[in-house]
């Protein structure tokens, strides 16, 4: 599995998140929790990640 790619993070990879002015990314759910909130950021569950969600 691949870690999160936000710093410091060393969290498992769960969702992929779409964004328009920035590299498409892998994050944790907790981080993507807080992202997806921004205007235009899509996330999608990476596949078999579906036990990392909590």
């Amino acid at each position: 599995m691949t870690a999160c790619s936000e710093d410091g993070c060393e969290n498992e990879a769960a969702v992929r998140l779409y964004v328009p002015w920035a590299e498409d990314r892998d994050v944790c759910p907790s981080h993507a929790r807080a992202l997806v909130q921004r205007d235009g950021v899509v996330a999608e569950p990476l596949p078999g990640a579906e036990e990392r969600w909590r």
